[in-house]
């Protein structure tokens, strides 16, 4: 679906398509324990998170250099602008390369060279947010924010987030960092309340000062939380094909979308991890619309809610731009 809309939670390492994967895996030498790209394809299967997990960080092995994160970033903006995306707040996890040899400046240099043209190429604005690994240990956190001190600001990292495996990992553990971050003028995000409790959505506000919070599927178990997000209009990023293939609903129809925004919740609708996944930006608004039912008017809302959400509080025009484009956005059929 051509809507134009913002995407607001997508991994840049989770873009990685197989045929891409080979082609760098070939130009670095790096041996792939796959036949091909089908049998590749065919490993994108999984039972839930953990197992997903497992393949991301095997097949980050392949990205070595500038060019190809450059290659990896700009693939993504052409499929994300042929289905409408106007605006991109992509999350890469430094601490995955840093720990195999890879420095943080090839990377967001990388990134940053095929982000600087991404408007005048495809279309699509972008903002750069800096995940940290919520699996590894709050120390190391620090010493990757410390690292990426360079690359702030305008331009390159704009914020932090928070991902990776959630159960018995809750936010409290991240306070100091995200303190740090909350110093630097950083905007702030987690992933919380995707396999974690409601109670972790909770801590994310509370003791993060998160700005937007990453899935947030779990908080229609508590009925004041959900109050309180509608109250004070906090926005999620919910990611519908993602929770089926990581086995948070069992089948998209059974999604908790249009109870979420019944309540008033702020949902967006984006692609999370696409290659594994089995869709970018549109791909996911075309499976809710048939899946769900979803009115015109709610396909509306749910990309007017993107672009409130997206941080362009230093472009507002840009903002109103995008608004209007949604606005007079005719669908066909």
């Amino acid at each position: 679906m051509s809507l134009p809309k913002a995407e607001l939670h997508l991994h840049i390492e989770g873009t990685l398509e197989p045929e891409l994967a080979f082609e760098l895996a070939a130009r670095n030498g790096v041996a792939l324990p796959y036949a091909d790209t089908d049998e590749l394809r065919e490993a994108y299967r999984f039972e839930d998170l953990q197992s997903f997990l497992n393949l991301y960080y095997e097949l980050m092995a392949v990205l070595r250099t500038e060019s190809d994160f450059e290659e990896l970033a700009d693939a993504y903006l052409a499929r994300a602008a042929a289905q409408g995306v106007r605006h991109a707040e992509i999350f890469f996890d430094p601490q995955a390369h840093i720990s195999r040899g890879v420095e943080m400046g090839t990377v967001v240099e990388g990134l940053g060279r095929a982000l600087d043209r991404g408007e005048a190429v495809h279309g699509v604005s972008t903002r750069l947010i800096m995940c940290f690994l919520r699996d590894e240990s709050a120390e190391s956190a620090m010493e990757t924010l410390e690292a990426a001190k360079p690359y702030l600001g305008a331009g390159r990292i704009v914020g932090v987030g928070l991902d990776s495996a959630e159960v018995g990992h809750p936010p409290r553990k991240f306070r100091e960092v995200y303190e740090a971050a909350a110093a630097m003028g950083l905007r702030r995000v987690a992933h919380a309340g995707e396999e974690g409790p409601p109670a972790y959505i909770v801590e994310a506000l509370d003791v993060l000062g998160v700005e937007r919070i990453d899935h947030g599927l779990r908080c229609m178990e508590d009925p004041e939380l959900v109050a309180r997000l509608v109250r004070d209009r906090v926005p999620l990023t919910l990611c519908p094909l993602s929770n089926v293939r990581l086995r948070a609903v069992d089948v998209l129809a059974e999604h908790p979308l249009v109870a979420m925004l019944d309540a008033g919740l702020v949902c967006t609708v984006n692609s999370d991890d696409p290659a594994y996944f089995g869709g970018y930006a549109g791909d996911n608004f075309d499976a809710v619309r048939e899946a769900l039912g979803l009115s015109r008017e709610r396909l509306r809302e749910l990309a007017r809610n993107s672009f409130v959400a997206a941080f362009l509080d230093d472009d507002e025009e840009r903002r109103a731009r995008y608004l209007a484009e949604v606005e007079a956005y005719e669908f066909g059929g």
